[in-house]
């Protein structure tokens, strides 16, 4: 099978997350330039934004990039067909199901893969005529389901014809080198790249993630259906707090009203949900893109030919 960069046409089996309001088409373009396969978020962007986010990243590279589909945006209808229209050369999905858009993308030559976080789900993705699939484990920041990267991959690798990405919990080449051996063909990373001098997030929020240890984040909204992996804070903390208690979801979400821009744009480290996944305790450094993707990609190297021979 062939591997990611085949695929898409990238330097490295590296493609970066569509991390809302993060994933500006600077950024993905940087992260393109670098060797890897940069991704341009929808979530927190309106159409026009979006329009020109891909419009920038356009002037920024001509290397492959694609574009993330939030599928509850609330524009849902009009961004699937600006991404058909745009002819963007891969397309990946999040929070639904794309059955009804994937046949007019793929028409247009897009590359379809929708992130799954089960089994069930990446079959009915097949079915729909996806072109791969990224299987995301519990370990990644924002969004997550309940299984690990380390049980997910391998169940979904056996379960599909299609290729398998792994995402969650990849931050260095001994977890790419993982990856590969569950049976993927390349990794989908967000955490790593976050700690980028290119990365357009706050420096607060940069430093709470080269603070961070392995034990420095939690899953909020778990009991209201709505999960999510971010850094310890004080909002945290008190979500959590609220979550014991009866109150309905409609006043939780009031605690967290804006609080990702407030961590991406203000920095605001008591307020700001700061979405990170449980590799942020082996971030020590920022460094530029480039530099992260070649240490991942030496390290996956050594950790091969390190292996024990059986």
């Amino acid at each position: 099978m062939k591997l990611l960069q085949e695929l898409v046409g990238t330097r490295y089996p590296l493609m970066q997350g569509g991390m809302a309001q993060i994933a500006t088409g600077s950024f993905a373009a940087a992260v393109s330039a670098a060797g890897g396969l940069g991704v341009i978020a929808t979530g927190g962007f309106s159409l026009e934004r979006i329009r020109e986010e891909i419009d920038i990243l356009r002037s920024k590279t001509d290397r492959p990039f694609g574009v993330n589909l939030m599928l509850l945006h609330p524009e849902v209808d009009e961004i699937a067909a600006l991404i058909t229209e745009a002819r963007v050369p891969v397309v990946t999905t999040g929070a639904g199901n794309p059955a009804t858009y994937i046949p007019s993308w793929k028409a247009a030559g897009s590359f379809v893969i929708p992130v799954i976080p089960s089994v069930a789900l990446a079959r009915r993705m097949e079915r729909m005529g996806a072109d791969a699939v990224i299987a995301e484990g519990t370990e990644s920041g924002g969004h997550v389901g309940e299984l690990t990267t380390m049980a997910l991959v391998p169940q979904v690798v056996d379960a599909v014809s299609i290729p398998v990405i792994a995402a969650g919990g990849i931050a260095s080449g001994r977890q790419l080198c993982a990856a590969f051996a569950l049976g993927a063909i390349g990794a989908q990373v967000g955490t790593v790249v976050l700690a980028s001098e290119e990365s357009p997030i706050h420096p607060n929020y940069k430093q709470m993630l080269l603070d961070a240890k392995d034990t420095s984040t939690v899953v909020t909204g778990r009991s209201k259906g709505a999960p999510v992996r971010i850094l310890k804070n004080k909002m945290a903390k008190r979500y959590l707090e609220l979550e014991q208690t009866a109150i309905d979801r409609t006043e939780m979400e009031s605690l967290t009203l804006g609080s990702l821009r407030k961590a991406v744009l203000g920095g605001e480290k008591d307020a700001g949900s700061f979405m990170a996944g449980q590799v942020a305790g082996q971030l020590t450094s920022i460094r530029p893109l480039a530099a992260i993707f070649e240490t991942i990609m030496q390290e996956y190297d050594a950790a091969r030919k390190e292996l024990p021979q059986l």
